[in-house]
């Protein structure tokens, strides 16, 4: 297999599985550098940074000294993205695998859509955003699924999560504003409650489309719930009284009937509101018309030996970076311009069980 020069553009919890997963499979990847956003991490190896040795690969906040890298690849994980900055590794001649959005961005703003475009064009380039939810799970999985269809009623897609044990406390409480009064929840209420809304409406709009919905609209509604106790989330206090709960839903309608919906079920602390749906922990797909199927996907680090609490929630961190690393070739095959995952060939491991 053709070995890929990959650029690594953010090196958070999603950004370090894909530089060691890089490190751990020579053969398909070279990382010939990173960009990184705080001072403290510029100039260090990059090796260093995923708790590897150091390859003599130094990251650097220097966007000018990425850019100027020759990388077939750029593999975009910021927490805050930039359409600018986008356009410019495109314009740049590096395409773009990201995590982080342009799920659908045939409905992403029009003028923003045509900047990414011409970057496009001006590079021979191509963008490509997946990775789990939005990603595989609410778009290639589906339109696997379809294709045991002879027809289709209806989508849902049901993700139920608790967060307490994910790490990040700033995006818990910072971005996704837990801890915060219940009345600033809602899908305008902050630009990252606004942009987070918006991706996943993309989703819908990604999976509508790709099977002839011919939906008019795509609605967001949230219901947040407040803690009814105080409860410890690592260094931050979720205080009583605070939103510990949002039920956000993303519906596709067409003259007001529900063709396609994606509905997250979200706690910190994990006290569950009694209103809603007790659906199993992960996500669930089904999908209703001629057969109905329905299927149930849960992520861990082993079904099979013990593993901490830790590694368990790594494990979803894993998953949303391997479908974005595995499908580089694809991407860098691809004609200029955006690529969904409705668009790529099917994507596979490219290490497997290792013995290629």
């Amino acid at each position: 297999m053709q070995r890929h020069r990959v650029i690594a553009w953010g090196t958070g919890a999603v950004g370090v599985e894909m530089i060691t997963a890089v490190l751990d499979n020579r053969s398909a990847f070279d990382l010939v550098g990173a960009r990184v956003y705080s001072a403290d991490k510029d100039g260090v190896d990059v090796g260093t940074l995923a708790g590897r040795d150091p390859i003599g690969v130094a990251a650097t906040t220097d966007v000018d000294r990425i850019l100027a890298l020759d990388a077939d690849c750029v593999l975009y994980t910021p927490r805050n993205t930039e359409v600018d900055e986008v356009c410019a590794i495109l314009a740049n001649c590096k395409n773009v695998a990201t995590t982080a959005f342009l799920f659908h961005p045939r409905r992403i703003r029009p003028a923003d859509r045509d900047r990414l475009l011409d970057a496009c064009k001006t590079g021979n380039s191509t963008v490509h955003g997946s990775g789990l939810n939005p990603g595989n799970l609410s778009g290639v999985l589906p339109l696997a699924l379809s294709g045991m269809s002879r027809t289709i009623d209806r989508v849902t897609l049901q993700e139920r999560a608790d967060w307490s044990v994910y790490d990040s406390t700033a995006i818990t409480f910072d971005n996704m504003c837990f801890g915060e009064p219940v009345e600033t929840i809602s899908p305008t209420g902050t630009d990252f409650l606004a942009f987070n809304s918006a991706i996943f409406s993309e989703q819908v709009w990604l999976i509508a489309d790709a099977l002839n919905a011919g939906i008019d609209e795509v609605t967001a509604s949230v219901d947040a719930v407040a803690a009814t106790s105080d409860h410890q989330i690592f260094d931050r206090v979720l205080a009583a009284g605070t939103t510990a709960g949002q039920r956000w839903t993303w519906s596709g309608r067409r003259d007001g009937e529900t063709l396609v919906e994606i509905e997250t079920l979200w706690t910190v602390g994990n006290e569950y509101p009694t209103h809603w749906p007790k659906p199993q922990h992960g996500w669930t797909l089904t999908i209703e018309g001629d057969p109905s199927m329905r299927t149930h996907f849960f992520s861990l680090a082993s079904f099979s030996r013990e593993a901490s609490m830790a590694e368990h929630v790594r494990s979803a961190n894993v998953a949303t970076a391997m479908q974005v690393l595995n499908a580089v070739p694809a991407i860098v095959a691809a004609p200029a311009g955006f690529a969904t995952t409705a668009d790529l060939p099917l994507i596979r491991s490219h290490i497997g069980f290792g013995n290629g």
